[in-house]
């Protein structure tokens, strides 16, 4: 795929480092790619998992407004249904979360998308937040006392020889929710980094483009969340100030 995204990669704004301001939106990334259709089907099957995070926080009441890029923001707030390839089966007694089976049809989705295009990247990135989500899992369960096996999602899917021992260990030593997440979005970033296809100007490099772009959005979020939250804290009254 090299060689057919030369004028569009020259093009793009080149992304600051983990925390600072995304340099554009997803969409407009997607509208730049509009003339090359693989690219773009790339690109949509890694936003499609943000947009998926946004709905899942959305209906946790975690997040307020949605900006989706794939989804329309009615399917992001539940109020139409998702695409077919997405949608799931009403929860069986011992079975996997509607969750669970949510971003499991969406792991499915994208591999069946990079082997269509001949991706290794988006094969590559698949198989490594797989691993990395179960790792999480089994590293969770482990600490509440769970079987880790029923919250497991597309075990076949994930590498079993990624290592993920110092980051999970630098993640349960963080001093807060916030800190902790910032420890994995790291390692994220940090692995798009080493596989990233740079100079290669093929898709794949769009594609990893569209991943740490995706992650400065999802920072970029959360900061202004944080930001938000301790505005209103600031104007709650100390207990001190009670009646």
């Amino acid at each position: 795929m090299a060689g057919k995204d030369y004028f569009l990669i020259t093009s793009l704004p080149t992304p600051g480092p983990l925390g600072s301001k995304p340099p554009i939106s997803p969409a407009e990334l997607v509208g730049r790619a509009l003339y090359n259709r693989s690219a773009r089907e790339l690109i949509q099957a890694i936003f499609l998992s943000d947009d998926l995070l946004q709905r899942q926080s959305f209906l946790a009441g975690e997040l307020k407004g949605v900006s989706p890029t794939v989804l329309t923001a009615a399917q992001v707030r539940n109020q139409e249904p998702l695409p077919v390839w997405l949608e799931v089966s009403p929860q069986q007694p011992g079975g996997p979360s509607p969750v669970d089976s949510l971003w499991a049809a969406y792991y499915r989705h994208a591999i069946r998308v990079a082997a269509r295009l001949g991706s290794d990247f988006l094969t590559d990135w698949v198989i490594y937040e797989v691993a990395f989500r179960n790792a999480l899992v089994v590293a969770r369960a482990k600490a509440l006392g769970l079987d880790a096996e029923m919250y497991l999602v597309e075990p076949s899917l994930a590498a079993g020889d990624l290592d993920f021992d110092s980051v999970l260990a630098e993640w349960s030593a963080a001093s807060n929710p916030l800190a902790g997440l910032r420890v994995l979005d790291a390692a994220r970033w940090a692995w798009l980094t080493e596989h990233d296809a740079y100079y290669t100007f093929g898709d794949d490099e769009l594609a990893a483009y569209a991943a740490k772009l995706m992650l400065l959005h999802r920072w970029h979020r959360l900061s202004e969340h944080a930001s938000a939250s301790q505005a209103h804290d600031a104007e709650q009254p100390s207990e001190r100030t009670l009646p």
